[in-house]
């Protein structure tokens, strides 16, 4: 079975201001397999983004390789099966939620009835079918997020890159979006996403890595990596302190 991600030695190094190095990811290995969902975790520099850049084909690693549904991340057809939401996602504000989502649908080869049924669909999924004909500029942040959760699922992707999927949520909309997650998987769509809400992973994640400095320090289910009567939460501060001290 191929994997979804493989991810072998990854390296990732920039040049400074200064004319030095400064690596990013140092020897990243990490592999998510179909149907899986795996939480990427890490704190702030770590290089979460970095490993996402690569895995989506945004960035070329400076050593090491990253593989896509099995083609080099970089392949344009590996990208035509990914979805993604970004962090900091900006839409055109004067198009509609339906407008921009039958044009992705249409960018994705549908025809213009298959594309305006996806719209209404996923736009429904995600609870905005009573704004589907608002502006995109008047959302909310909290609509802004369920819409980009949409548009990552226009093409029906084998893999989902998910970047702070929760970020701007109430609990209403975090419980949605776990379903949907959920429901991906249950299809066979392997879901990759970074996060800093601990709790929204261990409740979803059926693995977790967990990034200091530029390398996997664990990876695992969330109740085998934590010690007796450890929360998630305590075993990343745990993890990322052991790794910070060097030991």
């Amino acid at each position: 079975m191929t994997n979804a991600i493989e991810i072998d030695s990854l390296g990732v190094t920039f040049r400074s201001r200064r004319g030095g190095e400064v690596r990013a990811l140092d020897g990243v290995d990490l592999a998510v397999a179909p149907g899986r969902i795996v939480g990427f975790l890490g704190p702030n520099g770590a290089g979460k983004t970095t490993t996402l850049q690569v895995v989506l084909g945004f960035l070329a690693p400076t050593r090491g390789t990253a593989r896509v549904l099995g083609l080099p991340a970089q392949a344009p057809e590996a990208r035509e099966r990914v979805g993604y939401l970004p962090e900091r996602a900006r839409w055109y504000p004067f198009l509609t939620g339906r407008e921009l989502l039958v044009g992705f649908g249409r960018l994705f080869g549908l025809s213009r009835r298959a594309a305006a049924d996806r719209a209404a669909a996923l736009l429904a999924e995600v609870g905005l079918a009573d704004a589907a004909d608002r502006r995109l500029g008047a959302y909310s942040r909290g609509m802004a997020q369920r819409f980009g959760l949409a548009q990552a699922l226009v093409q029906e992707p084998d893999l989902l890159i998910l970047d702070e999927p929760t970020s701007g949520l109430d609990p209403l909309g975090r419980m949605a979006v776990r379903a949907i997650i959920q429901r991906q998987r249950a299809r066979g769509a392997a879901v990759f996403f970074s996060s800093h809400e601990l709790s929204e992973v261990e409740r979803v994640c059926d693995e977790v890595a967990i990034l200091v400095r530029g390398r996997v320090r664990v990876r695992g289910r969330a109740a085998d990596l934590a010690r007796p009567g450890e929360s998630l939460e305590q075993c990343f501060l745990r993890v990322v302190e052991a790794a910070e001290a060097g030991t």
